[in-house]
């Protein structure tokens, strides 16, 4: 083979391999910061991967928020009007959390089906609603609508 050709293949399989690791880098760093959303109802089902960093959230039960008087450590529970799913945080709630208010909670689903969150986020204002929390609500709504026609048309 002659040397000019044996460079410019040496060239090309070097570039290759670097744009190869490279793109490799990339989508192993995408891959640990995507945070899927799951409402509650997906996680019951068991859609929801376990030990893995995801999203989840609904309105929060009222009544169901339990603070513990030695450690800022709180569970709730968080509904999507279906199902509900018991979220347990520890620190410093945000100032807009209360009950019958909307959230999204990031962290991950252990295994006995408790949300272990490591943050949780509250809605802004009355108006508005973080869009994965508004559409499973709505879709949760929408089954109920269901269930509630599909009873009364046999009766």
């Amino acid at each position: 083979m002659h040397p000019v050709r044996k460079k410019r293949l040496f060239v090309i399989v070097a570039i290759v391999i670097i744009l190869s690791a490279a793109i490799g880098l990339i989508l192993y760093a995408l891959q640990q910061n995507i945070n899927l959303f799951y409402s509650p109802s997906q996680i019951v089902m068991g859609d929801a991967p376990h030990d893995i960093n995801i999203r989840a959230g609904g309105m929060v039960v009222k009544g169901s928020v339990k603070r513990h008087s030695e450690t800022l450590a709180v569970t709730f529970d968080v509904t999507d009007f279906q199902h509900s799913v018991t979220i347990s945080y520890r620190g410093i709630l945000p100032d807009l959390f209360r009950e019958g208010q909307g959230i999204v909670a990031q962290g991950k689903l252990d295994q006995n089906g408790v949300f272990q969150a490591n943050q949780v986020l509250a809605k802004h204002d009355e108006k508005y609603m973080p869009p994965e929390v508004s559409e499973a609500l709505r879709n949760a709504q929408k089954t109920t609508d269901r269930k509630i026609n599909t009873e009364q048309s046999t009766h």
